[in-house]
């Protein structure tokens, strides 16, 4: 019973962060709330006993993906100034999702420690049971096609991130590769006579 309200708490807040992701305004709280949505998604993990998963989501997109997120969102020429400025008005929002966070993870441990996840829910798995080596199975058998176009996606988002910050903006210097192909010699080089000097 316990077993189900957690799991269905932690969806609802799921589902509320993802979207706020989709209909937040301002691209730092749909920051936030998105490593608010992996990291409810590595507790689900937990409760299904894949701690493998929850780690890497955890380590992986909230430690690194975000980062580029952040360094992305950073770039398409949000008010840097007044993002910063805003700290103190940030700050609780800020502090709300660490809190949450926190209270999870020490409902999780406790769960798991008092024998919880044994006694209803899940089905427990036999022993020497390697839930890393069954998911490797599954994802580079069954899902290989599905893992191989999920990479590709991934690798259009990159170059579609890059592409945006990269557009005409004033100020910004851009290479003429027909421009620096076609120069001469005497465009680049010149050649300066001057007289001899002589000590005094």
């Amino acid at each position: 019973m316990f077993h189900a309200i957690l799991f269905y708490t932690f969806a609802a807040v799921l589902i509320g962060a993802a979207l706020g992701v989709i209909f937040s305004k301002n691209p730092v709280h749909a920051v936030m709330l998105l490593v608010l949505a992996f990291f409810q998604s590595a507790v689900l993990w937990l409760l299904a006993e894949a701690e493998f998963l929850a780690i890497v989501l955890v380590l992986v997109y909230v430690g690194a993906v975000m980062v580029l997120f952040l360094f992305v969102v950073m770039m398409l020429d949000i008010n840097v100034e007044r993002v910063e400025g805003g700290f103190t008005k940030y700050a609780p929002f800020g502090l709300f999702i660490a809190a949450l966070m926190v209270i999870e993870l020490v409902q999780i441990i406790w769960f798991r420690s008092s024998g919880g996840a044994r006694s209803g829910g899940f089905a427990a798995n036999p022993e020497g049971y390697s839930n890393t080596e069954a998911l490797g199975a599954v994802l580079y058998t069954e899902h290989v096609y599905a893992f191989e176009i999920a990479a590709v996606i991934l690798l259009l988002a990159i170059v579609a991130a890059i592409t945006l910050t990269m557009r005409k903006r004033p100020g910004l210097k851009q290479q003429n590769i027909s421009r620096q192909v076609a120069v001469k010699r005497d465009d680049r080089v010149r050649l300066v006579e001057m007289d001899a000097e002589t000590e005094q």
